[in-house]
C-alpha cells in the first residue's frame, strides 16, 4: 500500500526540523516511517505550508513507478517520489485514514485515471 502522509500540527511548527516532517511517503507493509527515514534521511519527507482546523487541498498524481503529491494548489509539486516501492503496476483502491484522537473531515474528492 502507497501512502502520503499529511501533517497539518507540523507545517507551522517551530522547529525547523518538525516542518520538514510536513508530508510523508511511505510503503507499507515493508518501508514504515520509521524505516525510510532512518535510511533514506529526507528523500521521502519535504515541507509543506498548513495548519490544523484549516482545509488542505491535495492532488496526486501517479504515473508508472513516480508519484507527485501537490498541497493547497502549488503549481509545483511538495514531495515526488520517483521509486515507488510496490512498482509502477500496482492496481487497487484509494483510501483517506486520519489518526486516532485527530479530527478530520473531507469533501469533493476525484480520482480521475488518464491514459
Amino acid at each position: 500500500m502507497e501512502v502520503f502522509y499529511l501533517r497539518p500540527t507540523n507545517g507551522r511548527a517551530n522547529d525547523q526540523v518538525r516542518r520538514n516532517h510536513s508530508d510523508q511517503y511511505i510503503s507499507w507493509p515493508g518501508y514504515p516511517w520509521e524505516k525510510l527515514r532512518k535510511e533514506t534521511p529526507e528523500k521521502y519527507e519535504a515541507y509543506a505550508d498548513m495548519a490544523p482546523g484549516e482545509w488542505i487541498k491535495v492532488k496526486v498524481e501517479v504515473k508508472g513507478e513516480t508519484a507527485k503529491l501537490y498541497v493547497n494548489g502549488a503549481s509545483q509539486p511538495t514531495l515526488i517520489v520517483n521509486d515507488l516501492k510496490q512498482g509502477g503496476n500496482l492496481r487497487g483502491g484509494i483510501g483517506l485514514w486520519i489518526g486516532p484522537g485527530t479530527l478530520g473531515h473531507f469533501t469533493d474528492l476525484k480520482i480521475t485515471k488518464e491514459d
